[in-house]
């Protein structure tokens, strides 16, 4: 049985879990990596290079039976934004929103700075997000700012 439209990308849907949709193709093993997926047992779908009309090509990442902490998706803000999250349950989409860089990041980012307070102390860094466009961001502790390029996810 042959069907008509070949284009069509086939993917088994997901009952429940999350799908990070939109990533730009350059980020998306950074983005894997960030989130621990190669440790994770859950079934995992991986698209990588994708036709997309927004980026081009883009990847697509879906998780089944996970669903993340606002942390994770923080970190993925930080190297990917404007990412779509769409939570699943029961074969149906029930949340869907963008991610975007929150005002602050706690214990995310590493200050770059080796004289900071948080590179030499055992706390957690606390970062300001002053430009949310270019990913720029300020240590609240030594207001050593850092742009995406320079960002160590902790």
């Amino acid at each position: 049985m042959a069907r008509e439209n070949k284009k069509e990308l086939q993917v088994a849907a997901l009952k429940n879990g999350t799908v990070i949709d939109h990533i730009p193709s350059d980020k998306l093993f950074t983005v894997v990596s960030l989130l621990g997926l190669e440790q994770m047992e859950n079934n995992i779908t991986i698209g990588f290079n994708l036709e997309s009309q927004r980026l081009g090509k883009k990847g697509i990442i879906k998780i089944a039976d996970k669903f993340f902490s606002e942390a994770d998706i923080n970190k993925i803000a930080v190297v990917a934004p404007n990412v779509v999250i769409n939570i699943i349950r029961d074969y149906e989409v029930v949340e869907k929103h963008d991610v975007v860089l929150p005002d602050t990041l706690k214990g995310i980012v590493k200050c770059s700075n080796p004289k900071c307070v948080t590179n030499n102390e055992p706390m957690p860094t606390f970062f300001h997000v002053v430009d949310k466009e270019n990913c720029i961001v300020k240590c609240h502790y030594c207001e050593h700012e850092q742009n995406r390029k320079e960002i160590h996810i902790i």
